[in-house]
């Protein structure tokens, strides 16, 4: 790939974002996730058909589309785009169109090239205002060493602990209320924050027991009262939380959870037996596609006000328990990209390299 800027837009020549609409919408996720822009360019001959981004992956699968279906099924085939002599006005467009990538075609409709805008470049309000808790009283079990020193919620990614991290990507949403749940080395978590500069609000609240993943919520009772967001302190979601929030709102959940898919293929052949000892039959290197849960919510406050004081629970149960009661539990899917997990060490050096660190 060659990058240029031209007038503050980025121009990317792309062989990479090609894609074929005989391809599955499995083939393009994983491809999405490859090369981490949101979008590909379906072509022919190298000519533009159509664009499919992760918000048509998204939208597909949330109506009960599959991985298996082909990319024609749910591509746009009137996208955007402009010739090559008029690519100086690609920033001027996508501002005025509110799109975040251009592309950029000779008279034959040839892909040329591609520009990228970001969310903020284009006006879109992103402004949220929400409430954000974070789960920070874990024992950190899976990362020790670390944790035998450093409590998780400081374990330093680059310069900044992961919880700095946390807070930096929702304050780019104007979330400037955060409230930390806190247990195993709370001391050493608030001495790190009372020396920290400060432009958002930060209160801690203290759990006089483990109270799982969910069950230090209860110490947030008459202190919340609208829509929050939830993570846990390991986790970072690189993802549009405007829309998340706004899916949440839309839908009418009571909680919605940020999902991710994860796509693995198992790197031996698969035996099945049958009873006397025959061979019933082999998968070679079977794929399985799953949606596995992140740690990252968007809750109501009534989810609070249900919780018993000072009772162990995982959040997990709690989502159980409000289907249980009759409310509404949504999935907010992304790709397997958009989630940095921490939470193993090898994970840890992952979350690294990603951050560019």
């Amino acid at each position: 790939m060659i990058i240029h800027i031209l007038k503050g837009v980025r121009i990317l020549k792309i062989g990479a974002l090609f894609i074929s609409e005989d391809k599955s919408v499995l083939d393009a996720m994983k491809q999405i996730d490859a090369t981490a822009n949101q979008m590909l360019l379906v072509v022919e001959n190298n000519k533009l058909k159509a664009i499919i981004t992760d918000g048509d992956i998204r939208r597909h699968l949330l109506r009960e589309g599959k991985l298996e279906d082909r990319v024609s099924a749910i591509a746009n085939y009137q996208p955007r785009f402009i010739y090559e002599q008029d690519k100086d006005k690609a920033q001027e467009l996508m501002k005025k169109w509110s799109i975040l990538s251009l592309p950029i075609v000779n008279e034959s409709l040839e892909i040329q090239s591609i520009a990228f805008l970001k969310d903020y470049e284009i006006g879109r309000n992103l402004s949220l205002n929400v409430p954000v808790v974070i789960m920070a009283g874990g024992l950190g079990t899976r990362l020790y060493p670390y944790t035998r020193i450093l409590p998780k919620p400081l374990i330093p990614i680059g310069e900044i602990p992961i919880t700095e991290h946390i807070i930096n990507h929702f304050k780019k949403y104007q979330c400037n209320e955060f409230h930390f749940i806190v247990n195993h080395k709370k001391n050493m978590i608030k001495a790190y924050y009372s020396e920290v500069e400060k432009d958002y609000t930060l209160e801690f609240h203290n759990e006089e027991i483990q109270l799982g993943t969910g069950g230090g919520l209860c110490l947030l009772k008459d202190k919340l009262t609208s829509t929050f967001f939830l993570t846990n302190c390991d986790i970072l979601i690189r993802a549009n939380y405007k829309e998340i929030y706004d899916f949440h709102k839309q839908n009418g959940n009571m909680i919605t959870m940020v999902a991710a898919y994860k796509h693995l293929t198992i790197p031996y052949g698969i035996i099945n037996m049958i009873g006397n000892g025959e061979i019933a039959s082999m998968i070679e290197k079977p794929e399985y596609s799953f949606l596995t849960n992140t740690g990252f919510y968007v809750v109501e406050s009534e989810v609070i006000n249900r919780l018993e004081e000072n009772t162990p629970i995982g959040f997990t149960d709690i989502i159980e328990q409000q289907k249980s009661l009759g409310e509404k539990i949504g999935v907010f899917p992304v790709s397997e990209r958009c989630w940095l997990d921490m939470g193993q060490l090898e994970e840890l050096e992952r979350m690294r390299k990603e951050l560019e660190i």
